[in-house]
């Protein structure tokens, strides 16, 4: 899968470009790829004229794109240079990505074969800032396995003491909006210490203390991710970095899976170097996310599961949800919008520019 590339690359090929892109298609169709039934209230209302597909994005199914000028693409999509190459054949001019990461597109194929990528580049990020937080509570507080018993019949508390996170530090890997979010929850509302890193540091309204990557993993009792997958970012979290966190650490990832070394971080749940462990994405995730497993029995679904996610799915202190963190009302709706205003953009030949505009395509 093509790795993501520095938007600011792309911005500079998009105003060179924007002469070709402000052709009018007027009579534009869209294909709208990994289409979900919680959708239908959303992205459906957005565009009532698009035509919709259950099927994900791949290879395999780029020809359901023919006689469509535009197809909106998922996160866990594949728009790798193979697929790009087969949309751009079928008409293909512009990828709508109902996300805000494009690690999953190669966007220099896409310019070369004339095809524009606009993205949604916020879509109530505070809600992702929630998610983060709510997973570090049930793991600290052991929320899940309170409820694992009671559906046992076991009321009993041996084995569930938490601890309090006032006077905690927690270390904010990524400082934008949501990385900001989580840095205000838990410094006004659990008046826990705040460290960050970013590539980009001194961000405005960033209410903690910056420090160097080594620093905010030794000194930080809950390390929560919240930065773009990059060539710098991929593997981030691996066993050197494990082995620098503070002994008895929460790691929480609401960000992009393949920042985190899952078999590193299991070693470092096993050792007792890691306490517990979040997780709402999974650097394999596209084989299992977002589909339904529930009628195979245990030794079916172990054939389908990668051994990575059975042995991260059989600890009782690891909490996996299917990239769930943006899914509130709020978000579905802002989503949606900000992919139709993009569809219309390009239908009407407007000039696209701003921080919803990946990259725009070259003529052929």
């Amino acid at each position: 899968m093509a790795r993501p590339h520095t938007r600011s690359r792309f911005k500079v090929k998009a105003r060179a470009a924007n002469a070709t892109a402000n052709a009018a298609n007027a009579d534009a169709k869209c294909l709208v790829f990994s289409f979900h039934n919680y959708e239908n209230n959303s992205l459906k209302k957005a565009l009532p004229d698009a035509t919709f597909s259950s099927a994900r994005c791949e290879l395999g199914t780029a020809s359901l794109a023919r006689g469509h000028n535009a197809v909106c693409v998922f996160v866990d999509d594949d728009v790798g240079v193979d697929v790009v190459d087969a949309l751009a054949d079928h008409g293909v001019r512009l990828i709508l990505l109902r996300c805000a990461g494009w690690d999953n597109v190669d966007c220099e194929r896409a310019v070369e074969r004339g095809v524009t990528v606009l993205r949604v580049p916020a879509y109530d990020p505070l809600s992702i800032s929630e998610y983060a937080v709510a997973m570090m509570l049930s793991l600290n507080r052991h929320l899940c396995a309170s409820r694992d018993r009671l559906r046992m019949g076991n009321f009993t508390l041996d084995g569930l003491v938490g601890s309090s996170l006032r006077g905690k530090t927690v270390g904010v890997l990524g400082t934008g909006k949501i990385g900001r979010g989580v840095a205000d929850i838990l410094k006004r509302g659990f008046q826990m210490n705040v460290l960050g890193f970013d590539k980009f540091p001194n961000k405005p309204g960033f209410c903690g203390e910056y420090m160097d990557l080594d620093e905010v993993l030794e000194m930080s009792d809950v390390v929560s991710l919240h930065l773009p997958l990059t060539p710098e970012t991929d593997g981030l979290i691996d066993k050197y970095a494990i082995a620098k966190m503070k002994r008895g650490a929460i790691l929480i990832n609401t960000s992009r899976g393949a920042l985190v070394d899952a078999r590193a971080a299991i070693d470092g749940l096993v050792s007792g170097k890691i306490a517990a462990l979040g997780l709402d994405v999974y650097e394999n995730e596209n084989k299992l996310f977002f589909k339904d497993f529930s009628s195979m029995n245990t030794e079916q679904r172990m054939l389908v599961w990668d051994e990575t996610m059975a042995i991260l799915g059989s600890m009782p202190n690891v909490l996996v949800t299917p990239h769930t963190a943006f899914l509130t009302h709020e978000a579905l709706h802002g989503i949606a919008a900000t992919t139709a205003e993009n569809f219309r953009l390009f239908k009407e030949g407007e000039t696209l520019e701003g921080d919803h505009v990946v990259c725009v395509g070259a003529a052929e």
